[in-house]
Order: C-alpha cells, then sequence, then structure tokens
C-alpha cells in the first residue's frame, strides 16, 4: 500500500507540501498532493500505454472529425503541462527543485489533469543554477514521453519541440505576470536559458510590445500550431502564428494589460 502523507513528517516532506501549496496558490487550478502513483495514473518510467490509449479513444470519440495529427498533439501537450508548470514554478516561486521523475499524473477525461509527487530532498541555489536543473529533468521526460506519444499515434520531432517552445514561453510570459518584481529584460534572459536548456533554442520566442503609457510587456511569437482550429474553425488562438500578425499582437497585449488590472 502506498504511504500516505497528510502531514508533513520531515524536511524533505514539509518542502514538497510547500511547492504543492504554491502551485494550486499561484495558478488556481494545479490539483497536486503528495505520494505515490495512484493505480492507472501516468508515471515516469512506467507502462503508460492503457493509459495513453484511453486518452487517445477519449479524444477521438469527443472530436471525431479531427484527425490523428490533432491527437497526437493533444496528448503531447497533455503530458507536457503539468510538469512544465512544476519546474517553472519551482525555479523562480518556490526556491527548489524535485525530483520530476517521481512525479504521476491523472486522467480526466479528454485531459491530464491532477498530479502527485513523492517527497523528497530538494535541490536550492541560485535561480539560474535551479532552471540548469530542472530543465535537465524536463528535458529527459519529455523525450521518454515523445517516444510513448509516437507509439500511440505519430507526432514528429520538430512540431513536438514547438509546441513544447510554446508552452515554456507561454510560462515565462505567466511568470512576468506574477513576478512583478522582475524587469521583463530579465525575463527575457531566464527565457533564453531555459530554451537553450532544454534545446528549444529558435523554435519560437518572446516579442516585447509597448502598451499604453509606454509599459514594456511581453508576448509570444511562437512557430508552432496547437491545431485547435481543427475542432474550431473559426476561431484562432490568441498567440496563432496562422492569424494576421497585427491581430495576433493585438489580442495578446489586450490579454497581458487585463491581467494588470
Amino acid at each position: 500500500m502506498a504511504r500516505s502523507y497528510l502531514f508533513a513528517q520531515d524536511d524533505a516532506d514539509a518542502a514538497t507540501t510547500r511547492l504543492i501549496a504554491t502551485a494550486a496558490r499561484v495558478t488556481g487550478f494545479m490539483k497536486g498532493e503528495p505520494g505515490a502513483a495512484r493505480d492507472g495514473w501516468y508515471q515516469p518510467g512506467g507502462d503508460n500505454s492503457l493509459f495513453l490509449s484511453q486518452l487517445h479513444a477519449a479524444l477521438a470519440a469527443t472530436y471525431p472529425a479531427a484527425g490523428p495529427a490533432f491527437y497526437a498533439v493533444r496528448l503531447w501537450t497533455n503530458l507536457l503541462w503539468q510538469p512544465a508548470y512544476l519546474s517553472v514554478i519551482s525555479a523562480h516561486i518556490h526556491g527548489g527543485v524535485p525530483d520530476l521523475t517521481r512525479l504521476s499524473q491523472q486522467r480526466r477525461g479528454i485531459y491530464i489533469d491532477g498530479y502527485r509527487l513523492v517527497p523528497g530532498q530538494q535541490s536550492t541555489g541560485p535561480v539560474e543554477t535551479l532552471i540548469d536543473t530542472v530543465a535537465a529533468q524536463l528535458k529527459t521526460l519529455a523525450a521518454a514521453m515523445l517516444e510513448e506519444v509516437n507509439a500511440e499515434v505519430k507526432l514528429k520531432p520538430l512540431p513536438a519541440k514547438r509546441l513544447f517552445a510554446d508552452r515554456m514561453l507561454s510560462l515565462m510570459v505567466w511568470l512576468s505576470q506574477r513576478r512583478r518584481d522582475l524587469p521583463s529584460e530579465m525575463i527575457e534572459a531566464y527565457t533564453g536559458q531555459w530554451l537553450a536548456a532544454l534545446g528549444l533554442t529558435g523554435q519560437g520566442s518572446l516579442e516585447p510590445v509597448e502598451a499604453p503609457g509606454g509599459r514594456r510587456l511581453l508576448i509570444v511569437k511562437r512557430k508552432g500550431c496547437c491545431l485547435d482550429y481543427l475542432i474550431d474553425p473559426d476561431r484562432f488562438c490568441s498567440t496563432c502564428p496562422k492569424q494576421d500578425n497585427a491581430v495576433r499582437i493585438a489580442r495578446q497585449t489586450a490579454n497581458a494589460l487585463a491581467e494588470l488590472d
């Protein structure tokens, strides 16, 4: 029977509890708890074939006309988002890096949403060191995840990298909104370090824009496409590279300003 961590037992347990609570607080939606994987959850290094085939089947049943490319993208982005968020939160907000190989993930219908993290010692140090430490883990996890996705439905390396970069770029914009004490130039420097450490340099970038009043904001200039237009042809994401560039900039600038209110 897996150990239950209802209360912090030592410093490692306390650090894990704090990280999970911090992630929930700063996002408002991350659902985590300390402990080992539950039956049927995605687990790094485990046999996740049934988990992914069930998620694939749920996506195909929900969006029958979308096609295999869309299902592959959704499998990939579903697997990535929670580890990516935890990586950025660990390095920039929590101040300690856990062992991401002990992160398990839950499926809820067509989404991966919910995680468990086994308590353990966390790496500490300057932000730049934490970025390199957690990025090395995330890069290894992502490589294994991509192999698993391709065993289920094909996703080429280039679009996978671009979608991974999109996630990290969006997270750095998110960080700039949560850590307003950090100048935009510092966010850009951190972004460059993240992309380099993950092998994603050149797969997208942050773009500075000047908001009313002269405030310098950062938005995403992406190269990848999430293919959501296959389920809703009349609507593009605010960052979508398929829309007119002026429209993309205006939509993202408006969103960034709304976050500042």
